[in-house]
């Protein structure tokens, strides 16, 4: 009977813990991270429309695009690098109200240039990308992006 009763309540730790984990996962920060996620594997597979799930209506850059001349951007981007994977790092990730997220990103990326003859012509460029994200009907979009190389 007592290995019985020990057996209830692991399972309910264990019920009680992982409860406790669906929690963390809706948590503001956590849903920001989901959505950067998403946006790097939209990018990687090169779906301009899968980025630009996550950009607000009214997104404006530091050098005033809109949304609209971003995903234009972004296209081109996409048409110049036919194979593009990202690395990315959160550096910081702060809440300054409960709907608004700003986030400081560095994101390595590599590309295969479009026109190259050769396979192994490939692009590098670092970036750091200063980030606002607001909540908009449950879901973190993003509302003003700043970019520049390190340094």
């Amino acid at each position: 009977m007592g290995g019985f009763v020990r057996s209830l309540k692991a399972i309910a730790l264990a019920t009680a813990l992982s409860l406790a984990g669906c929690g963390d996962s809706q948590s503001p920060e956590a849903q920001v991270r989901e959505t950067i996620d998403a946006m790097e594997h939209a990018a990687e597979e090169r779906s301009v429309s899968g980025v630009a799930e996550h950009i607000s209506a009214q997104f404006r850059d530091a050098n005033s695009r809109d949304a609209n001349e971003l995903s234009q951007y972004i296209r081109g981007y996409f048409i110049t690098n036919q194979s593009i994977h990202l690395l990315t790092r959160i550096s910081n990730l702060e809440f300054p109200t409960p709907d608004e997220a700003r986030a400081q990103i560095t994101v390595a990326m590599v590309g295969r240039e479009a026109d190259a003859a050769n396979a192994w012509n490939l692009a590098g460029e670092i970036y750091d990308f200063d980030v606002t994200f607001r909540r908009e009907d449950d879901e973190w979009k993003v509302t003003y992006a700043r970019w520049k190389r390190p340094g």
